[in-house]
């Protein structure tokens, strides 16, 4: 099997794909920031829900990618 460095560099040749994959840079990087954050704290996904009035699995969802972050 590829190495996935190997994968990603040879499957953004493609300009469709390295477009699409740009789109969502913003959005991963709102993840990976959320996440970085609640390990620095070191604090649950239930604490931080707690504190932003939210669930726990909403938390989750939100690491996991299942859903787009928003301001709302």
């Amino acid at each position: 099997m590829k190495d996935l460095r190997i994968f990603k560099k040879e499957a953004l040749r493609n300009p469709e794909l390295k477009r699409e994959y740009e789109k969502l840079a913003p959005r991963y990087s709102v993840i990976s920031q959320l996440i970085a954050g609640r390990i620095k704290k070191g604090i649950t996904q239930k604490e931080l829900a707690k504190q932003m009035g939210t669930t726990q699995s909403s938390i989750a969802r939100l690491e996991g990618g299942d859903i787009n972050p928003s301001l709302g």
